[in-house]
């Protein structure tokens, strides 16, 4: 079975020091486009969350995280909007048109210089492809000690009736860790996995762990897997 792109590109192209911070962080991804919907691989994150512009000169608030280059925006669909491959199925609203992906690499990375405590956690669709993992590191750009490894199961497939494409719903998923983290990781296929709700700084009740998360998986694969079975998959596809 062909696997199913976030987004409808063929060839791959290249495109968190101090005190840990405490307050809980949500990043939604929602205002960085200037309209919607819009192109899915021209929008860099880059500064946007850091007081500073992302590449369409949109500028964000001061909640100093900066996004590697190939961080990009994703256009998630609504019921009457198609603009990917990829909708968050009517379950969030306010955070319901923009999302986390990667054309180039095999992950993008947060940085957030001043860090972070306790937990970290997000909503992600990964229906086709196994091997992504999120990683928790004490050092900016992905360096220092690995404080915690997420690693990503398969995701249910077009499970969300009346809304277009084969990544949703997204399923959540996070984790507690001992230190003061100034990155996080976001590993696997690029164009293949869609992160959205990115939120650090206070723990997070009633979010699972690795180990829980596995199981319900498992319960959510069974009620879309004959929907899935029965799909051609294509990436986060436009």
């Amino acid at each position: 079975m062909a696997r199913a792109k976030l987004f409808g590109v063929t060839a791959m192209v290249a495109v968190m020091a101090g005190g840990a911070a405490s307050a809980e962080t949500v990043l939604n991804f929602e205002n960085i486009a200037k309209t919607y919907p819009f192109a899915n691989n021209t929008i860099q994150i880059l500064n946007y969350y850091n007081g500073g512009a992302a590449s369409n000169g949109s500028v964000g608030p001061s909640d100093g995280v900066v996004f590697s280059s190939n961080a990009l925006v994703l256009c998630l669909n609504s019921q009457t909007v198609t603009c990917s491959n990829t909708s968050r199925g009517g379950l969030a609203p306010g955070s319901a048109k923009g999302a986390l992906f990667f054309l180039s690499g095999t992950s993008t990375t947060m940085d957030v210089a001043a860090g972070f405590s306790t937990g970290f956690s997000f909503n992600y669709s990964e229906p086709n492809t196994h091997g992504g993992n999120v990683q928790v590191w004490s050092g900016l750009d992905g360096t220092g000690t690995l404080l915690q490894t997420i690693n990503l199961g398969l995701t249910p497939s077009g499970a969300c009736p009346g809304y277009p494409g084969a990544y949703c719903p997204f399923v959540p998923i996070g984790v507690t860790f001992a230190g003061v983290a100034k990155s996080v990781s976001f590993g696997g296929v690029a164009n293949y996995v869609v992160f959205d709700d990115v939120t650090f700084g206070e723990s997070h009740p009633g979010v699972p762990e690795p180990d829980t998360w596995a199981l319900m998986l498992a319960g959510l694969a069974g009620a879309g897997g004959a929907l899935r079975a029965r799909r051609a998959m294509k990436a986060v596809e436009a």
